[in-house]
């Protein structure tokens, strides 16, 4: 549409082309090397020598020539599954058609009718096929009478398994022995619910049929009239589940006393071992507090894909020493002279200048504990790259004290980090939220894996 400017358009045409992609073009286009394009047509032809696998397929008329009914299919579905394949075929010759149509019949009575009469049209050939396949629809109807019950069984039938609507549809308890609460149940799932323990049903609150429903009484979990929280058995087994997990010992009677005496022994005995300075290697964990992650790092961006990772780390029963025989043996040591605060032992975050992109960014906070690369949205809107490239997520961040973050997406940047030329490129992938941070972005394990970094707090000082 930009040849009308003449013959003299090489850079109206390369920075016009750019403004009209999107997605996973607008993607391709970025991560193009400087200086790599010199011409327009350089430029299309990078662009469609990339994406030549995404063209769409179009099928020939050879293509019919597979499509052959099944041993069981009617003569409606095949022509049906004919048709919608040469929809696809440009220009189809009528007579091609025909013959791949006729072909494609499976052996039977039909087929040998249509070699008798041998239809000259696709006309005539469906007028032969109208009448068979109104012959199949009545074979059927005669087969469905055949299996439907007599009146008498069909009545009998009827009345048992017709329900009464008037009557509540009743749940068997999953469990045959229920803990005591010292709380009323309704209470337990209010606090729960408002502490996210749990979550409400999907339908939860849904407006249901009015006729028969007994306003007096409500159900907390359900949030619906017609009956208690004290009858619900879904959220008796519920209860009785996260009792059984130890998540509600403070509402069962009498675990809260034994609780008490529990934890003035602890405090007893970690007063002892502080006196006497010592620890025993030989009392085993009463509980095990697991790792706060979140992102890639995580395991992959769906629950499914982080559950394997989880499951594969706590499948790890030792460790093996990672050889690699194409990674060079390379030392990183510390000493005096990489003391870079003025003041000695504060206690200050390691932040550094990197480049991103094309612009140098002050105050990137590395963090090994972080398991993700986080650019801060006011820092991208100081980068000035279009929205497009962001790639949609819908997960949060969770942060150590529970907090959850949501994420507007992610996007790769190349980053350098060191002066030219002890300096080192690399694409990371950072994750895009927005919300308020002394610092423009936040260097993880991610990153500093992929540098091979090591941080030193001590020295305020990072070796790569």
């Amino acid at each position: 549409m930009m040849f009308f400017n003449g013959p003299n358009n090489e850079p109206v045409l390369c920075r016009a082309f750019p403004n009209y992609l999107d997605g996973a073009a607008l993607l391709w286009f970025s991560k193009l090397p400087a200086g790599s394009i010199s011409s327009f047509e350089e430029l299309a032809k990078s662009f469609i020598d990339y994406f030549a696998a995404a063209r769409i397929y179009v099928h020939g008329s050879d293509y019919l020539g597979t499509i052959r009914q099944g041993p069981h299919e009617s003569l409606k579905d095949y022509l049906t599954r004919f048709a919608e394949a040469t929809m696809e075929i440009p220009d189809l010759d009528p007579a091609v058609h025909l013959h791949a149509l006729k072909a494609g019949l499976r052996p039977g009575k039909f087929r040998e009718t249509i070699a008798v009469t041998k239809p000259k049209t696709l006309e005539e050939f469906r007028e032969r096929a109208a009448g068979q396949m109104e012959i199949e629809e009545l074979r059927e109807a005669k087969k469905t009478e055949k299996k439907q019950p007599k009146k008498e069984d069909d009545r009998t039938t009827r009345s048992a398994n017709v329900k009464d609507p008037r009557k509540p549809f009743r749940l068997t308890p999953k469990f045959d022995n229920y803990t005591k609460f010292n709380t009323r149940r309704e209470k337990i799932i209010k606090e729960i619910l408002n502490a996210k323990i749990i979550k409400p049903p999907a339908r939860a609150g849904s407006y249901q049929d009015q006729r028969f429903v007994d306003k007096s009484k409500h159900c907390a979990f359900h949030q619906k009239y017609g009956h208690t929280t004290d009858e619900c058995v879904i959220a008796k087994d519920l209860l009785e589940r996260l009792a059984r997990q130890g998540l509600l010992d403070k509402y069962i009677e009498g675990r809260k006393h034994k609780e008490n005496d529990r934890d003035k022994e602890e405090r007893q005995q970690t007063s002892g071992n502080k006196e006497a300075n010592k620890w025993s290697n030989n009392i085993p964990p009463k509980g095990i507090i697991n790792c706060i992650s979140g992102g890639f790092a995580g395991g992959g961006e769906t629950t499914s894909a982080r559950k394997r990772s989880y499951r594969t780390m706590l499948a790890i029963k030792g460790t093996t020493l990672y050889s690699n025989n194409n990674v060079p043996d390379l030392e990183i040591t510390f000493n005096k002279e990489d003391m870079c605060s003025a003041a000695p032992h504060s206690d200050d975050p390691v932040v550094i200048s990197i480049q991103t992109g094309e612009l140098l960014v002050r105050k990137v906070l590395l963090d090994p504990g972080s398991s993700v690369d986080v650019l801060f949205y006011t820092t991208f809107l100081k980068i000035k790259i279009s929205e497009k490239i962001i790639q949609p997520s819908s997960e949060e961040l969770v942060g150590f004290s529970g907090e959850r973050v949501p994420i507007k997406g992610y996007i790769w940047l190349k980053t350098m980090m060191g002066n030219h030329p002890l300096s080192q490129i690399i694409d990371i992938q950072y994750l895009i939220v927005d919300c308020p941070s002394p610092y423009n972005i936040i260097l993880g394990r991610p990153a500093l894996n992929m540098f091979r970094a090591v941080v030193s707090t001590f020295h305020l000082c990072v070796k790569f």
